[in-house]
């Protein structure tokens, strides 16, 4: 079956939202021809404590991230970590319109509205923002993705919690997406820790078994259109 090549756009509040969320989804979009890109929004700066040598750590994971994946392009907005509701909305969605109307992408990915961090929704509302068919008539589909660490601790009954809809077979790239997430070592730690090799496996195999494979990622289709 011949599989026409789409641009993919990957949009990630911090370094490794994008690899627990999606990361086999996007191993195998590469996989399959796609190009994909990063939308990585926040970075670690001095102001907030972070020391130099931490900084350039940082700098060398995503690139080496970035490598892995084989991304055609990773775009970082710069914005100050877990400081994002202390920028003005206009602001993020300025920044990404940019991105979008330069990549022109059909699929986009991103973190779920509802997720216990709040750079999470901001980032959700600048994406969403950044999805209008009359302003961005490349984006085809929009899909929002779990994260390991906040979207299962989003204490919020008023608000729907995450039903994924659409499922993505990644048993081919199960040990890729591990081994990605294994760059992230200060991110990553110790079972029961939720950002653990053993629970990134545990979701695997449970939303694999939803959608009758072995592994799968689980997302949130809000939008399809098919032209």
């Amino acid at each position: 079956m011949s599989h026409d090549k789409k641009i993919v756009l990957c949009a990630a509040p911090h370094a490794d939202d994008e690899s627990l969320g999606c990361g086999g989804a996007l191993l195998r979009h590469v996989a399959e021809g796609d190009e994909v890109h990063w939308l990585l929004f926040t970075e670690m700066q001095e102001r907030q404590g972070f020391p130099p040598d931490r900084i350039a750590a940082r700098s060398e994971e995503i690139h080496r991230v970035s490598g892995a994946y084989g991304f055609a392009g990773t775009h970082l907005l710069g914005f100050p970590t877990m400081e994002l509701d202390a920028v003005a909305q206009s602001v993020l969605v300025g920044a990404v319109s940019r991105v979008v109307s330069q990549v022109r992408p059909n699929i986009l990915y991103l973190p779920y509205r509802y997720d216990a961090h709040s750079d999470h929704a901001r980032v959700f509302d600048a994406v969403a923002a950044c999805s209008k068919s009359f302003r961005y008539p490349s984006v085809q589909r929009v899909l929002a993705y779990e994260t390991l660490s906040e979207t299962e601790f989003g204490l919020r009954p008023d608000e729907s919690t995450f039903k994924p809809n659409h499922f993505v077979n990644i048993q081919p790239w199960l040990e890729a997406k591990l081994s990605i997430l294994r760059i992230y070592a200060s991110e990553m730690g110790a079972f029961p820790f939720p950002r653990s090799e053993e629970c990134v496996l545990a979701q695997a195999r449970l939303r694999g078994s939803q959608a009758g494979v072995e592994a799968a990622e689980a997302f949130m289709l809000l939008k399809d259109i098919r032209p």
